[in-house]
């Protein structure tokens, strides 16, 4: 018999927190819940990421945020499929403050993975590995996109 407190649904319980009035459910509040969810979750299967893409939701809807909104596509990709999370990637590109980021490329690679299409992952890792400053970063990021030759 499965422990009912073990199970993935109950482990993302509705966290007493967003039980507030609307006003208090402040940024923190929304981030301190994604956390529980991610904390509670032994394994990446067995998180509950609906729950994790709607409380993305929200909190890019309160902070309007870019970096919540890339947050939030990685989250739709676990609970709906990459397709969908590519799909918000892409609405993402012409951002001004992403241009630069290089975990918008590495993400949309790992997403173009997940979907069958190496071509178009390995080029956007090697843009990934060109924007990031983190020699070790650039080794992997490299590291994988050769891995995609073929």
């Amino acid at each position: 018999m499965e422990d009912s407190l073990s199970s993935p649904r109950r482990r993302c319980a509705p966290d007493p927190l967003l039980r507030l009035p609307g006003e208090a459910r402040g940024s923190y509040t929304l981030q301190a819940a994604i956390a529980a969810c991610h904390a509670r979750a032994q394994t990446a299967p067995e998180t509950d990421w609906n729950r994790i893409a709607e409380l993305y939701r929200e909190l890019s809807e309160l902070t309007r945020s870019p970096i919540v909104e890339l947050n939030r596509a990685v989250a739709v990709s676990m609970a709906f499929g990459p397709a969908l999370g590519l799909d918000l990637l892409d609405s993402l590109r012409e951002e001004p403050s992403l241009k630069s980021y290089h975990l918008l490329p590495a993400v949309r690679a790992d997403l173009l993975i997940k979907l069958g299409r190496p071509a178009e992952a390995r080029s956007e890792l090697e843009r990934a590995a060109s924007l990031t400053r983190n020699e070790r970063e650039r080794a992997l990021l490299l590291e994988r996109a050769e891995g995609l030759r073929a």
